[in-house]
């Protein structure tokens, strides 16, 4: 990379060039932003798909008669399309690029989400649940890819801060259903109640519409994937119009076409995740993942089934704790961890958020099923829960699995994560209304292992991926 003085632009020769100047500066272009916002939209419609039904699984069970077991599979539905969407959306990114997939996506939103709504039985409604989950296993290795790589390594804007931000936006999303439900609850009449669930999940299709009505105008493909294909004219042209950079391309440039097409976007590259130099990034990763992910799901995900079942409340105090518990503490939990990334690091982020999971859950599994004020303290520790994990594991579980590897590797590593992930969240979506019916409060001793092992994995693992130029090491050897 040189800087031509008669002109004052950036010649790029090569991918090198490309990754370095984007890990200096990042975008200044105002496309960028918007793509930024695109990314944590998809990432908002995520969440609420996954969210979505969690208040309305009791309507659900009651409709269609379904056993403990049953609920656990139609919960368990959307995890499996997941797994698979993961694989598969892990390998594609890498292979076909961020935007096509993008794109493709966006149809798997509607139309599952408007299945689900219409579904006449649990078989239909776990079919779509499915196919709503494999869209959303592909469409986070591309969100973390876009937010990663149309961000600066270091300072305001970082790709660790623009990565982490997928946290409140999740909790924003989880928080904006558990208002929507609210707000359906207290328009419908009693006797129509029944119907709420299927207006909340059916809502899902609005905001991925809207995506697709508007990304011609704002998407374009990752200049640093273009690069690492060997299309340098391609990177350049999106560093000018979405990232605002004065750039140009070298005449001698085309020598400089790298190999990296040829090394990209096959099944082979699950095992490099396991190479000497990921192995214990890969381990990090994982352990983040898994065990923050079985405590959310237990808790988080099942805050409904915990405060009405085990705390024994009734359906607007249920809502309403779930809707501040996600968009107050959820949210300001998230945006704190945005906040202190760059100074605190993701691996003490984590550890600090798996100490205070750990406390918050023996607390509950003391206190057992509350009465009186004991209430307000228990759904205090569910709260202080929610706000350790959206700060801390939660966010930086997508830290660990996008930042630790480079460009021509993230899709991969990002989708591998996510479907191991998400296997462990079918044990627990499966599992966890099981024992809550057999074990009562006595379940949170149990899922209190979970943040503990967490917490002495990273105690054992120093990797933080907080700042780390992975591309400029990959481009080394």
């Amino acid at each position: 990379m040189s800087i031509d003085h008669q002109t004052t632009s950036t010649v790029i020769r090569s991918a090198r060039d490309v990754h370095a100047l984007l890990a200096e500066k990042g975008s200044q272009g105002t496309k960028t932003k918007a793509i930024i916002v695109l990314a944590l939209g998809g990432i908002f419609m995520d969440a609420y798909d996954f969210s979505s039904l969690a208040f309305g699984i009791t309507a659900v069970k009651e409709e269609f008669g379904l056993d403990p077991l049953m609920t656990g599979v139609v919960n368990a539905a959307i995890m499996v399309g997941s797994v698979v969407g993961a694989i598969f959306g892990g390998m594609l990114v890498d292979r076909f690029g961020r935007y096509k997939l993008f794109m493709a996506d966006m149809a798997f939103f509607v139309v599952a989400a408007i299945g689900c709504a219409l579904a006449p039985n649990e078989w239909v409604l776990i079919f779509f649940r499915f196919v709503m989950g494999v869209g959303v296993g592909l469409d986070l290795p591309v969100a973390m890819a876009f937010l990663a790589e149309f961000s600066k390594l270091r300072g305001s804007g970082s790709r660790s801060q623009r990565v982490n931000a997928w946290s409140p936006a999740w909790y924003i999303a989880t928080g904006f259903g558990y208002l929507l439900v609210l707000a359906v609850f207290l328009l419908l009449p009693v006797a129509q109640h029944g119907i709420l669930w299927r207006v909340v999940v059916g809502f899902g299709a609005v905001p991925a519409i809207v995506v697709l009505l508007v990304r011609r105008k704002y998407m374009a493909e990752s200049p640093q994937w273009l690069a690492d294909q060997g299309d340098l004219r391609g990177a350049v042209d999106v560093m000018r119009s979405h990232h605002g950079l004065d750039v140009e391309l070298a005449p001698d440039a085309e020598s400089a076409r790298t190999t990296v097409k040829a090394r990209t976007g096959h099944w082979r590259q699950y095992g490099e995740l396991f190479a000497p130099r990921y192995r214990l990034r890969t381990i990090a990763a994982l352990c983040v993942s898994v065990f923050s992910t079985f405590g959310y799901n237990a808790v988080a995900y099942g805050t409904p089934l915990i405060i009405a079942m085990l705390f024994q409340q009734g359906p607007l105090v249920t809502i309403l704790s779930a809707l501040v518990i996600n968009l107050g503490f959820g949210a300001a939990g998230g945006l704190l961890g945005v906040g202190l990334i760059n100074r605190v690091g993701a691996r003490r982020m984590t550890i600090i958020g798996f100490a205070i999971q750990a406390a918050s859950l023996l607390v509950l599994a003391i206190v057992g099923i509350p009465t009186g004020a004991l209430v307000t303290i228990s759904i205090a520790m569910l709260a202080a829960f929610v706000f350790a994990q959206a700060g801390g594991p939660g966010a930086n579980l997508m830290s660990y699995a996008t930042l630790s590897y480079p460009t021509r590797l993230r899709g991969v590593g990002v989708g591998f994560n996510e479907a191991i992930k998400r296997v462990f969240s079918i044990v627990s979506l499966v599992f966890f209304p099981v024992l809550a019916a057999s074990l009562s409060t006595g379940v949170f001793w149990i899922v209190a292992l979970a943040p503990l092992a967490g917490l002495v994995s990273l105690l054992l693992i120093s990797w933080d991926p907080t700042g780390k130029d992975v591309d400029a090491e990959d481009q080394l050897g």
